[in-house]
């Protein structure tokens, strides 16, 4: 079969090189336009448009997707099937091009989790397991007929840069397994209308600047799953000294913290906890405005509280 794949961060990366690494014949990526990025501004090309590069493979970076040109390109490069990894919201257009039609590969177990940040709301709502989906793309976000799914069980530990790194893995051999059933015809759809049946689905919209502020009169099992869910970005945050201060990761204390909630404790040197409703939370790696992000120990050696 003949693939086009489109994507653009280094989650969906994993998955083209396991694609070609299975003998995939992938004729094109569709990744996002150069853009400035850092202080310095300087033209910055996706991670997924740098494999294709390394790679010899053609490369289409549309700035809109209902572009002519850009549809003519697609259309005479004449794809099978189009593969979708952490890529935009495609027009009908464009999904409906390929005989085949265009598969994706989603970092949730749909229907639960459709969105954009499902990684991050899975460990936010203190979620017992994961996983990843395929199914095909149809009008609403996220919606089309399931092809296959695989679990992973969680920790209660891990933060959402953990987890992106292992769904990353497990999706992309997800990835191949569908692509290899679609090209064999040995595959079965499932409504997602008929894996919710019955169940309370869970949304992962985008993540906004308020989500990521602590309201330490929650509970701390609470603070402690969006300080995970939140990590490494855009981070949990809390005020200290006057600046934003935000928290990478931290341990709890389930004991009664017997000072107001957003109160804290330190010896200045080895530990600093603030006050939630029911216990501490016990940051350890940390990063106040203007400052390097370090481990608790050197933060309090360096600034006095």
């Amino acid at each position: 079969m003949r693939i086009v794949f489109m994507g653009t961060p280094q989650f969906a990366v994993a998955s083209l090189d396991a694609l070609i690494a299975a003998g995939c014949d992938i004729v094109a990526v569709v990744t996002a336009p150069d853009k400035p990025a850092g202080r310095g501004q300087k033209i910055s090309e996706s991670a997924v448009k740098q494999y294709a590069v390394e790679h010899g493979i053609k490369v289409l970076q549309p700035v809109k997707l209902k572009d002519p040109e850009f549809l003519e390109q697609l259309q005479a490069i004449k794809a099978d099937l189009q593969v979708v990894v952490a890529f935009r919201m495609l027009p009908e257009v464009v999904w409906n091009m390929p005989p085949k039609g265009t598969i994706n590969l989603h970092a949730s177990l749909l229907p639960q989790y459709r969105g954009a940040a499902p990684i991050n709301w899975v460990l936010i709502n203190g979620e017992k397991e994961s996983g990843v989906t395929t199914f095909f793309l149809k009008h609403e976000i996220d919606t089309g007929d399931v092809l296959f799914t695989e679990k992973v069980t969680l920790t209660g530990h891990e933060t959402a840069g953990e987890l992106h790194d292992r769904l990353m893995h497990k999706g992309a051999g997800l990835l191949v397994k569908t692509v290899k059933a679609i090209e064999s015809g040995r595959y079965h759809e499932h409504p997602q209308e008929q894996l919710a049946s019955g169940t309370q689905l869970q949304h992962a919209p985008k993540l906004t600047k308020e989500l990521a502020v602590i309201d330490w009169t929650q509970p701390v099992q609470k603070i402690y799953n969006l300080i995970r869910g939140l990590s490494p970005t855009p981070a949990a945050s809390t005020t200290l000294n006057g600046k934003n201060f935000k928290i990478y990761s931290a341990e709890y204390q389930d004991k009664e913290p017997g000072i107001q909630p957003g109160g804290f404790l330190t010896d200045n040197k080895t530990y600093l906890k603030f006050a939630a409703a029911d216990g501490f939370i016990c940051p350890l790696d940390v990063q106040l405005e203007g400052k390097k992000r370090m481990g608790i120990d050197e933060f309090l050696r360096g600034v006095k509280l």
